[in-house]
């Protein structure tokens, strides 16, 4: 029961920081689609591989520990 308990904090930090990192790359890919209408349209996969590079990677990362600091900041404020 403590073991739990323990790894709760870090369970809670990757659980948000995940949820942060999938939102990332859904508007990602939502705007690759803006884009390819503007472009004569594109297929899902060549869009899918756009999206993921190591770049976008670390912006993810970067904006996934930013927010969580946010987040938990917020949550003992209020």
């Amino acid at each position: 029961m403590t073991m739990k308990r323990k790894n709760a904090p870090v369970l809670r930090a990757f659980i948000e920081m995940s949820f942060i990192i999938f939102l990332f790359y859904a508007n990602l890919l939502m705007g690759e689609f803006t884009q390819s209408k503007i472009d004569g349209g594109r297929k899902f996969w060549p869009a899918l591989f756009d999206i993921f590079s190591m770049q976008n990677f670390l912006i993810a990362i970067v904006a996934s520990v930013i927010g969580y600091f946010v987040f938990s900041y917020l949550r003992k404020r209020v």
